[in-house]
């Protein structure tokens, strides 16, 4: 499993990367497609969190971020989801958390990290959508793509 997720988070890093950067290209100031950027990185430290341990992330999950700061967020977040992963050898343990309105879960972190790429990639959908329906270009951030751009066929 560890390889399996080292794979998706670094993909999951990737996609953000490329998203912020799509959207800082074409100027997109657009408060919708900056709040969804918003709760997808607020999600990652969120969940990030919750399965280290450690207090509640002090993220709005749809808070108001600038463009500059969801930057800094999604770069930051990208690397401490590898790090984790690069650093943990099992990820087959039930977590007990409480929600962001406090109701009580108990999900295995597995389940987890896979929920959070799936959710992270169903947003980013949306961001595409958005960006289009706004006048601007989406930018493509498959999977395939990303192994592709790692197999040195297809440039970044």
């Amino acid at each position: 499993m560890k390889q399996y997720f080292l794979k998706l988070y670094q993909y999951n890093a990737w996609s953000n990367q490329r998203v912020v950067s799509a959207i800082k290209r074409q100027s997109v100031t657009d408060e919708k497609i900056l709040s969804v950027l918003g709760h997808i990185v607020a999600a990652q430290y969120l969940w990030l969190h919750r399965i280290k341990g450690l207090p509640p992330a002090q993220v709005k999950l749809w808070g108001e971020y600038t463009l500059e700061q969801l930057e800094e967020m999604a770069a930051y977040i990208g690397k401490e989801w590898i790090d984790f992963v690069e650093r943990t050898d099992d990820f087959n343990r039930e977590l007990v958390y409480k929600n962001y309105t406090n109701d009580p879960y108990i999900n295995n972190v597995e389940q987890i990290m896979i929920h959070l790429v799936n959710h992270s990639s169903y947003h980013r959908g949306q961001i595409a959508m958005l960006l289009r329906q706004k006048g601007f270009e989406p930018i493509n951030t498959d999977y395939i793509t990303y192994d592709r751009v790692l197999r040195g066929q297809l440039k970044d």
